[in-house]
């Protein structure tokens, strides 16, 4: 791929997104779609991609951007769940996907067919997330989708790798493959713990919301990079690093973690474009391989053998769900039985931390439980996306002896129809199923709408400390007429002080938006204690705090103050 066609694919994909979203439909189909069409105008050639490309330039930023956008207490939370989607099915899918493979297509070996699996075990969460999010699904279900996203990588990547080199013949780092995923892992997560701290030093010490952002930019790509050279989890590494530095966010200015929510998100957009870009782009080109390969007759079997394969993929998921949460569904009515309801059992639950946050103790967190409506939902999220391409493209020319490897046209062609295929059957029809099980939990509904409400009175009780010491001890420069009522004049943000052009009223105005600023930094401080009392759900405080950036930002463009 040169740089003139790369131009072009990423406009053309931000062209297609910005149609699709105006329209109302789902721009990773259109942009999936339109690329498969364009393939075939004439004097189009094929975009060839390294591996290395997607897996070291796309793959970090999308997973860094998630991880730090998303809660380490909710990935706790779910932690069940999350690793028993990303890291169990993930290998369960790869051995049933490869034995399937094995039996049904000829050129494949068993070892090459695990390969295929290792390829097509991975979801990319990035389209039912995006769908999810606009269609209201419950938070713990989302929070499973995306603690899934940020681990099944890292498994489907190793797997892959031990697969490659049996067949191959080469030796991997450390031959016992369970050993070597957790070196893998704890290595990996070493390193991007390691990187998010140093680099949370240095953003205290730039103090400056572009150069901090420039740093975050880089921090994804340093994670990977090095974890990689110590053979050990890339993928791994950047969600550590995203996590130790969205903990460490409120550390930052207001400024640098605005800047940064625009920046990623427009990243996110970038690259996933050009993702499904590239996947309906390259499809044309896979068939016309395998075509070569075999002539038209291997062309019918192998994407006859590929429809089955995606069969088996869409089922597995489903199978393991309902199997691995039924205990979860069974447990979640017993309990229910036993306390009547979930609101009983958060009570409970809650005046249990209060006691044990007194005594010192870790809080006891409420269980998840998944309804058969929400697994229906979770079951049919399994659309594939980068990894799966990137490891397509990663399958070796030739073994060891250099003959070439196996069945490489096959593994890439039904690769491919897995990807596109999921794309398209559970991304067009998982906005509909979602609407028609109405997911809505009214319980869940009042659950948050007190949560908000308990945020709210949190940060009206600092406000009120704040006010209170300023009324005891007022500026020099504020007239005494001017405290009283000082909390109704900060509330409705002093309007007439910033219209007058005395002095006086200038530095009145000055020691308003002061008090404002210390008003916001109580808030975010009552906030954040109360979070890690966990007596504030973490999500209802990640929203309050958003909105104090906000404010805070409003007012220094109001006040232009720079005190």
């Amino acid at each position: 791929m040169n740089g003139v066609q790369l131009l072009l694919v990423i406009v053309g994909a931000i062209a297609v997104t910005g149609i699709a979203q105006r329209r109302g439909l789902q721009p990773a189909l259109v942009i999936t779609l339109v690329g498969f069409a364009a393939s075939f105008i004439p004097g189009f050639t094929g975009l060839e991609l390294d591996s290395e490309i997607i897996l070291g330039i796309v793959l970090p930023p999308l997973l860094y951007s998630a991880a730090l956008n998303f809660s380490f207490i909710s990935f706790l939370k779910n932690l069940r769940p999350i690793i028993g989607l990303g890291v169990g099915l993930v290998v369960v899918t790869a051995l049933v996907v490869g034995v399937f493979a094995s039996w049904v297509v000829p050129a494949l070996t068993l070892g090459t067919a695990i390969v295929l699996g290792a390829i097509v075990a991975p979801p990319d969460a990035v389209t039912a997330v995006a769908i999810g999010t606009k269609l209201g699904l419950p938070k713990r279900v989302m929070s499973i989708l995306t603690g899934e996203s940020l681990v099944n990588d890292a498994a489907a990547l190793t797997l892959f790798s031990i697969a490659v080199s049996a067949v191959v013949g080469t030796h991997t780092f450390i031959d016992s493959p369970v050993l070597l995923f957790l070196y893998s892992a704890g290595v990996g997560i070493g390193v991007g713990l390691v990187l998010g701290g140093v680099a949370t030093v240095i953003r205290r010490f730039l103090n400056d919301p572009p150069l901090e952002t420039v740093l975050g930019l880089i921090v994804p790509f340093a994670a990977y990079l090095l974890a990689e050279q110590l053979e050990a989890s890339g993928v791994l590494a950047v969600v550590a690093a995203g996590f130790t530095i969205g903990a460490t966010s409120r550390r930052a200015g207001y400024a640098t973690r605005l800047q940064e929510r625009d920046v990623w998100s427009s990243i996110d957009v970038l690259l996933e474009a050009f993702v499904f870009a590239y996947m309906g782009l390259q499809l044309r080109f896979v068939i016309q391989d395998v075509q070569d390969a075999g002539g038209a007759g291997s062309l019918w079997q192998v994407f006859g053998a590929a429809l089955l394969v995606l069969v088996v993929v869409l089922v597995i998921r489903p199978v393991w769900v309902f199997g691995s949460f039924g205990r979860n569904v069974v447990t979640d009515r017993l309990m229910r039985r036993k306390m009547a309801s979930d609101e009983r059992m958060r009570a409970r639950i809650d005046r249990e931390n209060i006691a044990r946050a007194a005594r010192g103790r870790k809080p006891r967190q409420f269980p998840v439980f998944l309804s058969w409506k929400e697994s229906v939902v979770v079951s049919w999220t399994g659309m594939r996306g980068v990894v799966t391409l990137a490891a397509a493209a990663g399958v070796p020319l030739s073994l060891a002896d250099g003959t070439p490897f196996p069945g490489r046209p096959e593994i890439q062609a039904i690769a491919f129809t897995v990807a596109v295929g999921t794309l398209l059957v559970q991304g067009l029809t998982l906005p509909a199923l979602i609407r028609s099980l109405k997911l809505s939990d009214p319980a869940q509904d009042a659950i948050d709408e007190e949560q908000a409400a308990h945020a709210q009175e949190v940060a009206r009780e600092a406000s009120s400390e704040v006010f209170a010491e300023f009324v005891r001890n007022p500026p020099a420069s504020v007239p005494p007429e001017m405290v009283k009522g000082v909390e109704e004049r900060v509330a409705q943000r002093s309007a007439a002080a910033e219209r007058e052009a005395d002095p006086a009223t200038t530095e009145f105005g000055r020691e308003m938006g002061a008090l404002q600023r210390r008003v916001i930094r109580a808030q975010r401080l009552a906030i954040i204690r109360e979070r890690d009392r966990n007596l504030l759900d973490d999500e209802a405080a990640r929203e309050f705090l958003a909105k104090l950036d906000y404010q805070e930002a409003a007012i220094e463009s109001r006040l232009g103050d720079r005190l």
